[in-house]
């Protein structure tokens, strides 16, 4: 069964001076505010697509991670994933850094590293996102 996730984004004004906000609808766990200083510069409280799209790959290949570990007879105990998404004004997403560390018991470092690269492959957003360089750093605990 497919599924289909909606958030809505309000902008009023220009790029450089204008502000939104994007509401998180099919969930309804929040709404927060949007700027290009907050994209460009600092944070200052807001969020923006760069933040959102790194929680999306962090939970999505945490997911994957999961599943793929588990279907080969050794769940995590815990997994721990980051999503770094490198923004360039003028040039857009130059990269996405992924860094996990798990613990799962009964694998060795390098079965954990071939199930980290296979996540990274396989999660829908890391398909999605292909037309970005996306590295990975991945440490058995």
């Amino acid at each position: 069964m497919a599924t289909t996730r909606t958030a809505t984004t309000q902008w009023k004004g220009a790029l450089l001076d204008g502000s939104g906000t994007v509401s998180l609808d099919t969930s309804g766990v929040g709404t927060f505010e949007v700027s290009w200083p907050s994209r460009a510069e600092a944070a200052n409280g807001k969020t923006s697509p760069e933040e959102l799209i790194a929680a999306a790959h962090s939970s999505c290949f945490s997911m994957a991670l999961s599943h793929g570990l588990a279907g080969a007879g050794t769940p995590p105990e815990s997994l721990q994933t980051t999503a770094d998404v490198t923004f360039q004004p003028g040039e857009g997403i130059t990269g996405i850094a992924l860094t996990v560390t798990g613990h799962v018991p009964g694998i060795t470092a390098e079965q954990f590293q071939q199930a980290a690269e296979t996540a990274k492959a396989n999660c829908p957003v890391s398909k999605a996102l292909a037309g970005t360089t996306i590295t990975l750093k991945a440490e058995l605990l």
